[in-house]
């Protein structure tokens, strides 16, 4: 079995492009949360989402092919041109090779759905392009970033909603271990919707204007969009040729426990972590820091607390556990890869960024939520938290390279 780096760290997101304006406005506590406009939400009562205003592809992407590209493409393509650029490949390095491309997501290209289906309300049914009927299909992002590279590695969708991040990342460290790949490109896209913005407001998950995870009155999440991609390779090729190494991936740890449609069941989420560090070969005294799913939610971040609690034991208070979801609002399946990509930030330059909007404590999240500022901590082992409806919840482990 081999080891697995993480070479190369690419983010399209409310707060950044890049992974260095990302970081930077992570540990400054930056929030990317605004008015929608992307659509009306007039009708709707709440307005506020982690909208990336004004992006524009053109740096990544050439303006002829944007056309037929769906949003969340559009951002996987750039993030993942940003991956890979910073683990220093050239595109062609892998255009004709053998490169995966596993992408998780939760609505795929919903505005693609958004837009047929306000032209048949409209009686414009003549206008649903051959582009729309093909960006319905979720399986488009994973083939577009394939397409746009000349890989001709196999391409995945990940559909497990908001921790489909994670399952992709741990989908790619199987087959980089294994000797399948030596490389393989990883993480999750999303995009606003007007569905997505809908849906969850009538499960009334929504807070009025920002997300306050782990506070006594937080009042829901905040959607957001964006894409998180990781490039993972073997150790061993990594250092054959120099690169830079963010981390290694140790492990992860899977749980289904069907609990409950939206609900999330602490031993659920128990049981994921505790076969995460299982699999990482690690004890509960080698986590430094925890990157938590924290919706802000009542029932989410009541539940995640509980968990940390039973699996870390006396040891919980010790660990800093923040939600750069207060930040970005929840990305949904991007979500857990854009955390990944904060904590190999985090084992890289010993910083742990705040949980923002926190103003007072809960005694059922009595964790360690780094509270507003950033905070210098030695990261050697980061455990990344994602989990998703229906008890889809997937714990991924890095750790600094020996």
């Amino acid at each position: 079995m081999r080891k697995v780096a993480v070479t190369g760290l690419g983010v399209v997101s409310s707060i950044g492009i890049g992974k260095d304006e990302f970081w930077n406005n992570l540990i400054k506590g930056k929030s990317g949360v605004d008015k929608v406009n992307l659509f009306d939400t007039s009708k709707f009562k709440r307005h506020y989402a982690g909208q990336i205003k004004n992006f524009n592809p053109a740096p990544f992407i050439n303006p002829e092919i944007v056309e037929f590209l769906g949003r969340a493409s559009q951002f996987s393509i750039s993030a993942a041109k940003l991956a890979l650029d910073d683990a220093n490949i050239k595109e062609k390095e892998i255009k004709g090779k053998e490169v995966p491309v596993i992408i998780g997501t939760t609505m795929a290209e919903a505005n693609s759905l958004d837009i047929s289906s306000g032209r048949i309300l409209r009686d414009k049914f003549d206008n649903i392009t051959k582009r729309l009927l093909l960006d319905a299909f979720p399986a488009s992002i994973p083939r577009n970033i394939g397409y746009f590279f000349g890989t001709k590695g196999v391409n995945f969708l990940i559909p497990n909603a908001c921790s489909a991040g994670n399952y992709a990342i741990s989908y790619g460290f199987d087959l980089v271990k294994r000797g399948r790949y030596d490389l393989v490109i990883v993480g999750g896209s999303e995009a606003l919707s007007r569905v997505a913005f809908q849906g969850f407001q009538r499960l009334y998950a929504m807070a009025q204007r920002m997300c306050r995870p782990f506070d006594k009155n937080r009042k829901g999440m905040i959607l957001g969009e964006g894409s998180g991609i990781l490039v993972l390779e073997s150790l061993d090729k990594a250092l054959d040729r120099s690169a830079f190494v963010y981390a290694e991936v140790l492990g992860y740890g899977l749980s289904s426990d069907a609990y409950h449609m939206t609900i999330p069941k602490k031993e659920g989420i128990k049981k994921s972590i505790e076969k995460a560090l299982k699999n990482s070969r690690l004890s509960i005294a080698d986590i430094d820091y925890i990157s938590a799913h924290g919706t802000g939610t009542v029932q989410n971040d009541k539940a995640e607390s509980a968990a940390i609690k039973e699996a870390f034991g006396k040891r919980y208070r010790e660990i800093p556990v923040n939600s750069i979801k207060s930040m970005l609002g929840h990305c949904m399946g991007a979500a857990s890869a854009m955390e990944a990509i904060n904590c190999c930030m985090a084992i890289k330059e010993g910083i742990i960024p705040p949980t923002i909007n926190y103003k007072e404590p809960d005694p059922e999240c009595d964790i360690d939520c780094v509270p507003n500022k950033a905070r210098k901590v030695n990261v050697k082992t980061a455990l990344n938290n994602g989990f998703a409806f229906g008890g889809n919840n997937c714990c991924v482990v890095f750790g600094k390279t020996a």
